[in-house]
């Protein structure tokens, strides 16, 4: 009992989950403007906008992140020179933070995209009748009731997001869980299962809240028909 609990005094675990909290929380939001840039692009009636939508989320929906991490780090930052900061461990977050979102916006663009799905095509012959533009059909109309039919989707795509930025590693970022779990059982091999329990258990903690909250505001904001 006292080498577990040795494990916590030697290792700052909580502010390693913190670490992957603060990279879904910023990811979460760069990913929700693309992806709602990108929802707006493949419905748009300008075929060179649907194209181009199509192609960004075919790419980073077929890419591996692990590759998209790497190339942040040995691509956009060490021979195209791109930094956010001049101290390290703060740069290789926030190319963590944008590779995660680059990847994650092709999965928030399709589920936003099965919410519009579930809007009556009705709904845009109304808004054409009203006189209004597509522009204005898709802000005001089309996407309010996109947002309660997608989710579950996204919720599920957030999730994923969470689990996830643990890739960060790949990324150069040492203070995230992956990173705090492999020094720990290169240290400590003789407890790795409890190290491997600390983290499951951890992530088990942040993700089942946001199932069951996914699951509540699933049903409380359907759409009646």
């Amino acid at each position: 009992m006292n080498d577990f609990l040795s494990l916590f005094r030697e290792y700052n675990i909580p502010a390693a989950f913190w670490v992957n909290i603060q990279l879904t929380f910023w990811a979460a939001i760069l990913s929700l403007v693309l992806g709602v840039i990108l929802v707006m692009m493949r419905i748009s009636p300008i075929s060179s906008l649907r194209g181009f939508a199509t192609a960004y989320v075919e790419f980073f929906k077929n890419m591996p992140l692990t590759i998209i991490m790497v190339f942040m780090v040995l691509g956009m930052f060490g021979q195209l020179k791109l930094s956010f900061s001049d101290n390290f461990d703060i740069n290789f977050f926030w190319l963590a933070v944008t590779g995660l979102g680059l990847y994650t916006a092709s999965f928030v663009c399709e589920s936003l995209r099965s919410g519009i799905n579930t809007v009556p095509l009705g709904q845009a012959e109304a808004c054409r009748a009203l006189g209004l533009n597509f522009w204005q059909s898709a802000s005001q109309v089309i996407l309010p009731q996109a947002f309660r039919g997608s989710v579950a989707p996204m919720g599920n795509t957030l999730i994923a997001l969470i689990k996830n930025s643990t890739v960060a590693a790949a990324a150069s970022v040492t203070t995230e869980t992956s990173s705090v779990m492999s020094d720990m059982i290169e240290f400590h091999a003789s407890q790795i299962l409890q190290i491997f329990f600390i983290f499951a258990f951890g992530y088990v903690i942040l993700i089942i809240p946001i199932g069951l909250l996914t699951t509540y505001l699933s049903n409380r904001l359907a759409v009646r028909r």
